[in-house]
């Protein structure tokens, strides 16, 4: 049953409120060198029809032979799904014509998928979460690609992708909002990469998206659902489902039914237009295929392809909170990717154990370190400070060797030209200035110069703030803070 609908997940119409209802079919191409029945690669960018054996292109007589590693990525998928994993499933034929599908059917599943319900926690922004359903989970052929740019005239067939095996993951009519769906998304995608199964590349068509959108009033019925599909961007997927449900909420106010049917989103204009009208099941008179038996898994099976899975993103980021201090937004951050939680965890291992400092290190590796990959627009493989790098400049901080404000200098300068951060530190004098003496000197300086200054900060000490910046701005960063605040608060009898 489905969690009460917040108000702010309603849209304000003429005549009312209305509430969306979505659900999204995801198709992701499983990780694997070769197809789901034959044994042509599945390697990205080749040569037109240069991955196709005879199989694939549907030759006379040839039969196909499942993949059987296609099938265990589809049961570590599903397991990582929290769902059930169905002992016994069969491969059916889906029959419709389209150029780009020399068999004239696909071979997917139908009433018998490898997996059946599970569920995904979506986390939202403001800390809110909510479980989408996932419907069910099945094996399936890809269809090849036709390219319409090649001639004034004519249309081509490349049948690389024909045969490459794909999950296509169904959920339930759980999501409520664009926001959520962009987030399940993202979940589902991030999920997919810790496991291996999916690399979730979406430029190059590895993840794609088929979105159902129905709008109704709170608490009636479901309406009737339109289907925008092929979505490779979240961002699209998110403006799709806007324009979508407006117009339909528009339809419906002026007093018109809405047409179940397949959309395509044009994201030059915004919004979505018909495509056709939609096929229901009985349409593709779906039966077993009879040139494959039957999957059949035995329970030991199963068992030890999930006692194999990685640590996953909701078990990483429980741990981070729980061992290593962190909030639940910077462990979200932190495990979206699987490479970004690795980094963190090789920076905490560099760290000293008498200052491995899980939130220092964590604000370092997002505010710092992803707040530039983001600004250049770099992912972390491509980070030109290493995790020992950032280890050694945190350890630097939490031992006291240097400020936070150098320690920015000091990022900038690694990221710059490399190097030794502890060796640069000693090279170029940067270290943090202890020295009650010294630092005492500048405070009493700062203060006879501003007695009016001085006579405000006693009165309301809040003001205190002045003189620290004063100081670390006379030290050129290199006092310690910490000694300054305590140096004025005597000073000024606070």
């Amino acid at each position: 049953m489905n969690a009460p609908v917040k108000p702010s997940k309603l849209i304000k119409g003429a005549t009312g409120d209305w509430e969306m209802v979505i659900g999204l079919e995801v198709h992701a191409q499983v990780t694997s060198r070769s197809k789901l029945f034959s044994g042509a690669s599945t390697a990205f960018g080749g040569e037109p029809n240069s991955h196709v054996s005879l199989v694939d292109a549907a030759m006379p007589g040839m039969l196909p032979v499942i993949n059987e590693f296609c099938v265990r990525q589809a049961v570590r998928t599903g397991l990582g799904l929290n769902a059930r994993i169905n002992l016994r499933s069969v491969f059916d034929r889906k029959n419709y014509f389209y150029p780009d599908l020399p068999q004239g059917y696909q071979i997917s599943q139908y009433k018998s998928p490898v997996v059946g319900e599970g569920e995904v926690i979506v986390e939202l922004s403001g800390g809110e979460s909510v479980a989408v359903g996932i419907e069910r989970l099945h094996l399936e052929q890809d269809a090849g690609k036709l390219l319409h740019d090649q001639s004034p005239t004519q249309s081509f067939v490349d049948l690389n992708r024909s045969g490459v095996a794909l999950m296509e993951i169904v959920s339930k009519p759980d999501i409520r909002s664009s926001e959520q769906a962009k987030a399940y998304v993202s979940k589902l995608r991030s999920i997919l990469r810790y496991l291996g199964t999916c690399d979730g590349d979406m430029e190059k068509g590895s993840l794609r998206a088929d979105v159902n959108v129905s709008v109704r009033r709170p608490g009636e019925a479901l309406g009737t659902r339109c289907e925008i599909k092929n979505m490779n961007s979240i961002a699209f997927i998110g403006q799709a489902i806007e324009y979508e449900a407006r117009r339909q909420i528009g339809i419906l106010e002026d007093g018109g039914t809405i047409e179940q049917e397949t959309r395509l989103f044009d994201p030059d204009k915004g919004e979505t237009r018909s495509m056709r009208s939609k096929e229901e099941a009985h349409d593709y008179r779906y039966f077993p295929d009879p040139d494959l038996l039957p999957l059949e898994f035995s329970e030991a099976y199963v068992a030890d392809l999930r006692a194999q899975l990685p640590e996953l993103p909701d078990q990483k980021k429980a741990r981070f909170i729980a061992g290593f201090g962190l909030t639940p937004y910077d462990a979200s951050v932190l495990v979206a990717e699987r490479e970004s939680a690795d980094f963190y965890e090789a920076v905490l291992a560099g760290l000293a154990d008498r200052v491995r400092d899980g939130k220092l290190a964590a604000n370092w590796v997002i505010n710092e370190l992803f707040g530039r990959l983001n600004k250049e627009g770099r992912d972390i493989q491509a980070s030109p400070v290493s995790a020992a790098q950032l280890a050694a400049i945190v350890e630097l901080i939490g031992e006291g060797t240097i400020s936070g404000k150098i320690a920015k200098d000091l990022f900038e300068i690694v990221w710059q030209e490399g190097g030794d951060p502890r060796t640069l530190v000693e090279a170029r004098g940067m270290k943090q200035v202890t020295d009650l003496g010294a630092i005492e000197k500048v405070v009493d300086d700062i203060i006879a110069a501003n007695p009016d200054k001085a006579a405000q900060a006693r009165a309301r000490p809040q003001l205190i703030g002045w003189f620290v910046g004063q100081v670390m701005k006379s030290s050129q960063g290199k006092a310690n803070p910490q000694a300054v605040n305590d140096l004025l608060k005597s000073k000024l009898g606070l």
